[in-house]
């Protein structure tokens, strides 16, 4: 047990356990408050081997909280001492105390309103006992107040003799359950009401639980969601995300009254904090469990514990979601009567129990470990073994509470329901983040449009994490599938035909997408089927669907292709781009080599060429870059891109035969555009 520990040690431990009490004048602590349950990893533990925390080591680790205590007490002492030796003596506040009914008119309630009383706290069910409660009560007023024309002995005091009817009230309910072992409902204090539990009401959700406990009955209604729905937390401690979340209403209505339904008030968030706890250490973890979950706990109908009707009907519907919880989770609320010296333990309490008793805890867990527990008191202290035995007893109950819920379901369905998205996750290499995601998304935002699945990437600093999530199963996989490929592209096979689709043009060329995460370079020169291209835009653009060939793959993985026509056919080359057609040479004979053609010398310079008309000075013709850039030339015809004729009088034939070098036309127009790479 480690006394006020860090954030760091409550993550590894398997409970945690708050408690408030006081110092007796002998020297004992009486427990007041207390404020308990298990960790995310509690299960985890449980599973290495740390022992479970049942209701004997809850029991104990009270009872050693209580040194400690003792020594917080101590400081607050010596701070005291110290303000009074240095400010002086401490001025008690002063205030006079307000009592609602006197002694005299108690006696008089007590002599006319016990035999009306009597038989009313003897009814059953709750709306049936409080009208005939209330029926006493206006009775014992008027005959103790009297009216305007024939005043009573206490008139003027009604609210006062209302006042004292409640008293009664609860004396006589304490008395009959210490001196008779009868309870309000007739039952015994270790009985239980009537129990039911239902699974699967709601078709379209993605899990539903209802769970009824006398008039006590709560529907509970599971939605999942993919991760990114986790709720944002702002505040001092290290937790910034919660993707586990319960949410409890109860509208007036569910007590039989009328009311304004508005924001949750303490109450409510309080009752959903407790269930949430006690189902919080039996969920799977995100990594084990994509989803976001948000359970929502609609109370029907109250009478005693609606948060631990809340806990069974949130494990019902969990397990109905398919949710692998690690066991199901019931919760009992119990009561204490501390009348005559004696102590009387009750199992779920009424919500008459709970306001007439002297202590109000409740228990919850599994079978064989507590998740969570809540107690106040509102007397000095529970003996230790008092304590041991509600604890004991509260088990027995949570017991056949979760026979019960096995009944309507044992353990989780194998698969989400049909209306739940299907997530699936899976880790990539962190390298491989940027390109599923694509320039500005592009990549991510096209499969997501593409599959119609919803897709999720993040990374934990070490691994990518991929999260799909879709209704329809078959778009997750495919979605996965498409996600795979891109992180392990295929090989495309030399020589085969692909459906592709262009994904990206360039000066000189147009890449098509042939398989998943394997694109390929159809060159300009390939495009114009005999004729010359300007521009690749002319021919493709992104988005046309083409079918290509692969003509050759370098050792680099660069992919060659070709343009498929209509017909089947390759489609023929052109003079396109940088690398043209040549045309056939005809008979004009071999060109003359260099060595061939005289000495340098013996030929005209360029002086001598005649008179090339006024250039004009050199200065006027403009700096160098207004005549086209270095760059710019390359876009220029080249001397072997220009068709030759066959005779002097410029006709000319195209010629079908393309010599065209994909490397060194791909490196060579590549540096051209973006420098070299290196």
């Amino acid at each position: 047990m480690i006394a006020h520990p860090t954030f760091e040690e409550g993550e590894q431990s398997t409970f945690e356990l708050v408690v408030a009490g006081r110092e007796l004048d002998n020297g004992d602590v009486a427990v007041m408050m207390v404020e308990a349950g298990g960790t995310e990893k509690s299960f985890t533990f449980y599973a290495d081997g740390a022992p479970k925390v049942t209701e004997e080591v809850i029991a104990s680790g009270l009872e050693a909280s209580k040194q400690f205590i003792k020594e917080s007490i101590k400081l607050q002492r010596q701070l005291v001492a110290s303000v009074i030796a240095t400010r002086g003596p401490i001025e008690p506040l002063k205030y006079t105390p307000v009592l609602d009914y006197s002694e005299e008119l108690f006696a008089a309630v007590e002599a006319s309103a016990t035999t009306k009383l009597q038989p009313a706290i003897r009814i059953a069910l709750k709306s049936d006992r409080n009208a005939a409660i209330d029926d006493a009560t206006a009775q014992t007023v008027a005959e103790l107040a009297g009216t305007a024309d024939a005043p009573g002995t206490f008139a003027g005091q009604e609210k006062q003799i209302k006042e004292a009817v409640r008293s009664l009230t609860k004396k006589l309910v304490r008395k009959r359950v210490i001196d008779e072992g009868i309870r309000i409902d007739g039952r015994g204090p270790a009985d239980l009401r009537p129990i039911s539990a239902e699974v699967g009401l709601i078709p379209t959700a993605h899990g539903t639980g209802l769970f009824q406990r006398g008039e006590t009955q709560v529907l509970n209604v599971l939605t999942m969601a993919m991760p990114k729905m986790n709720q944002m937390i702002d505040s001092i401690t290290p937790e910034t995300s919660k993707r586990y979340m319960h949410d409890y209403n109860m509208a007036p209505w569910a007590n039989g009254e009328t009311g304004r339904v508005g924001t949750p008030k303490r109450r409510e968030i309080g009752h959903g904090a407790l269930a949430e706890r006690a189902l919080f250490p039996v969920v799977p973890s995100q990594e084990e469990f994509a989803y976001t979950l948000r359970l929502v706990s609609e109370v029907l109908s109250s009478n005693g514990s609606t948060s631990m009707a809340s806990v069974c009907a949130s494990s019902l519907s969990l397990m109905d979601a398919g949710v692998p919880i690690v066991a199901p989770v019931a919760g009992i609320a119990m009561g204490l009567i501390f009348d005559q010296g004696k102590y009387t333990a009750l199992t779920d309490i009424l919500g008459a129990e709970d306001a007439f008793g002297d202590m109000d805890f409740k228990v919850a867990g599994t079978a064989d470990a507590v998740t969570a527990l809540q107690l106040d008191t509102k007397i000095e202290g529970i003996p230790s073994d008092v304590l041991a035995k509600a604890l004991q007893q509260a088990k027995d109950a949570r017991l056949k509470i979760l026979d019960v819920m096995n009944s309507a379901i044992s353990a989780p369905r194998a698969t989400v329901n049909e209306s739940a998205p299907k997530i699936v996750t899976f880790t990539i290499p962190l390298d491989k983040v940027g390109e599923v995601i694509g320039p500005k998304g592009k990549v991510i935002n096209t499969i997501q449009q593409e599959t119609g699945a919803e897709i999720n990437v993040s990374d934990d600093g070490a691994t990518g994490i991929i999260t799909i999530g879709s209704p329809d199963n078959s778009k997750v996989e495919d979605a996965k599938s498409r996600i795979l490929a891109i992180v392990d592209p295929p090989t495309a096979e030399l020589g085969a035909v692909y459906t592709g689709r262009v994904v990206n043009t360039a000066a000189f060329g147009a890449f098509v997408n042939i398989l998943p995460g394997r694109d390929g370079l159809v060159h300009i020169s390939k495009l114009g089927n005999g004729q010359r291209v300007a521009r690749v835009e002319d021919v493709l653009n992104i988005g046309d669907e083409v079918q290509v060939r692969v003509d050759d793959i370098d050792d680099r993985g660069k992919v060659s292709l070709s343009l498929i026509g209509p017909d089947g056919e390759v489609i023929k080359g052109s003079g396109g781009g940088s690398a043209g057609a040549q045309t056939d040479r005809g008979d004009r004979g071999p060109r003359p080599r260099s060595n061939d053609r005289g000495d340098r010398n013996d030929r005209p310079r360029s002086n001598d060429r005649g008179d090339r008309g006024g250039r004009g000075d050199r200065n006027d013709r403009g700096p160098r870059n207004d005549r086209g850039g270095r760059n710019d030339r390359n876009d220029r015809p080249r001397s072997n891109d220009r068709p030759r004729s066959n005779d002097r009088d410029g006709s000319s034939a195209p010629s079908d035969a393309v010599s065209v070098s994909f490397e060194e036309e791909f490196d060579r127009d590549l540096r051209n555009d973006l420098g070299d790479l290196g």
